[in-house]
Order: structure tokens, then sequence, then C-alpha cells
């Protein structure tokens, strides 16, 4: 089976690269999946499109994890890890870049150790989203560097997947994809198929393991050693976190753990108690707090409330709303 990836941008024509191809190696007698993959779907954004190729039934579903042929429209990518270009490259995979620089510079950048070949700009734009058709150049270099495809079936794909489109874009299109299925002619048949990943031969994967301190050591607890106690950060927050106790399960690790800066004690009842000296406000504890316990008012309300119960002798909302 074959497994071809485009990498690209929101705009670069990834999901039309990715049809053409498909449709081309679907006329030469094999069952094809091709599909594109969204993130963020806006112009730019990194996205890719894969296609499986194979003459018996396709049994794999989902991205392709073990190409056998990246094919990256926009070399920008290459230094983002998020865009995962190299993700489950091996030895044997090929990596084809539409780039200005040249593939010995790439290889020597990548070091992933397999093929890698460049699919040279001609045009003579600054922004890669204006390059002409990349998807149609894209998809005709993958063609030929498979070398399974003849330059009459990509020229039958082109029409057929652009046919709503202008006489003169599917033009423009087809010279394009022509143009840079003859400029790989070099690398023809390059690329091998890969084999089939059966249950029997899955691989675990070779986990990290973390070192965990104890909380105690890692926590940023205001109270330890070291800290600035003095410094009431509390003086900050516009917004104070109070706890009904009423609805308070007790469960005293989850608000406690998620301050971000330790504010929230808990007794010895397993009572959460906030140091308001030192809470900035984030109410990270109220989106947290499973029951909702732990509600929220304007600080300027805490503190008139505060004066008013101070005057009449009881105790303020913040400290002791339950029993």
């Amino acid at each position: 089976m074959y497994r071809i990836r485009f990498h690209g941008r929101g705009g670069q024509g990834m999901k039309t690269a990715s049809r053409i191809l498909g449709s081309a190696m679907f006329r030469e007698g094999y069952r094809v999946q091709d599909a594109p993959r969204y993130g963020a779907e806006r112009r730019g954004a990194p996205i890719f499109a894969y296609v499986r190729a194979a003459r018996e039934p396709i049994n794999e579903r989902g991205v392709i994890t073990r190409p056998d042929l990246i094919v990256v429209a926009d070399d920008s990518l290459m230094s983002i890890p998020a865009a995962g270009v190299s993700q489950g490259t091996d030895a044997r995979t090929v990596v084809l870049i539409a780039s200005r620089e040249p593939a010995q510079t790439w290889a020597h950048r990548l070091n992933l150790g397999g093929p890698t070949l460049v699919l040279p700009f001609t045009a003579d734009v600054e922004d890669p989203l204006e390059m002409p058709y990349v998807g149609a150049a894209v998809a005709g270099a993958a063609a030929r560097v498979l070398g399974i495809v003849p330059r009459d079936r990509l020229s039958q794909a082109v029409r057929e997947e652009l046919g709503e489109m202008s006489e003169e874009v599917v033009e423009a299109n087809l010279r394009t994809a022509l143009e840079a299925f003859d400029a790989m002619a070099a690398h023809e048949g390059i690329v091998t198929e890969g084999e089939e990943v059966g249950a029997q031969s899955y691989a675990t994967p070779q986990w990290v393991e973390s070192l965990f301190e104890e909380a105690r050591i890692s926590a940023p607890a205001i109270h330890a050693g070291l800290t600035s106690v003095e410094v009431r950060t509390g003086l900050w927050r516009t917004l104070r976190p109070v706890i009904d106790y009423d609805r308070c399960n007790r469960c005293w690790w989850v608000c406690s753990t998620f301050c971000p800066d330790s504010a929230i004690n808990v007794n010895e009842d397993g009572r959460p108690e906030i140091d308001l000296d030192h809470c900035k406000g984030c109410m990270i504890c109220v989106a947290k707090c499973p029951p909702h316990a732990i509600e929220t008012i304007p600080e300027h309300e805490a503190r008139e409330q505060e004066a008013r119960k101070n005057d009449a002798g009881q105790p303020d909302a913040a400290t002791e709303a339950g029993p």
C-alpha cells in the first residue's frame, strides 16, 4: 500500500492535491482513500491531506502515521513542530519539499535518514500563499516520484477534479501539474510501497518516565520557606471567591490543588479555607469546584459586607459562609 501525506497551509490547495493524486491512481486501477485533515479552518493555518492506494481492499482508517511519501507545499512548515510534517518518518520515507533551497540543504537540516527531494519554485513571489496553483504542482510531482501514474492519467485527473472551474483556470493548473511532473523525472519510482501493519507487529511506545516531586516541594506554597509572605498579592484582586460550606463536599483536593498560588488550604476537618491575603482572584477554584460551592462576588461588595458585619460584631461571609 502507498501512503502519502500532503502538508501545506489553508489556501494552498492540499485537499485538491490529494483529490488529483487519488483520482489519477484510481484511474490506474488502485483502490484509493483521499481526505483532508483540518485544524483551524482559516487561510494560512497548517493543514494536511492524505492518500492511501492499494491493489487490495484498504482496511486502514484515520490519518497516516507511517507515510511512504511526505509532500510539503510550504517549506516554512518544516520549523513548526505542531504541523507534524516529520511525524512517522523512517529511513525509507521520501520527503518532497517545494522550496527555493536545494535538496542538500534540506537533507542537512532535517537529517531524517530517508531521501529528501526538492520541487524548485519557478514563480517569483515572496509569499508562499500566493504561489500559483501550488496544489496542482505538488500533486504532479508526487505522481512522478511514485512512478505508477502515467502523464495522461494525471491530465485526466486534473480535468476531472477541477472541471467546475473555468477552462482558463483548468488549463493553468494542468500546465503547472505537468511541469512539476516533468521536473521530477530523475526521481521517478523512488517511493516504495509500505508494508501492511498488523496487530501482531504492533510495538508499544517507549514511554518517558517523568519524575514527580512531592507536592510540598514543587507546589507554590506561599507560607513555605523562601517565599515573600508579606507581599499581599490579594490586594490585586477585583473578584473574591466565597465558599458556601452548605454545598461544599469536603473533597479537599480539587480547589486546593488547582489554585496556582496555593492560597487555599484544607483544615483538619476537610474544610477549604481561602487565604485572602494572597488570593489574586483568578477564579480557577470557582471553575473547578465540582458542586459549585465557590461563588464569585465583586471585591468592593465583599469589603462592604465585611464592614457591615464587623460593625455588627459578626464574622464576614468570606471566612464563615457555612456553619
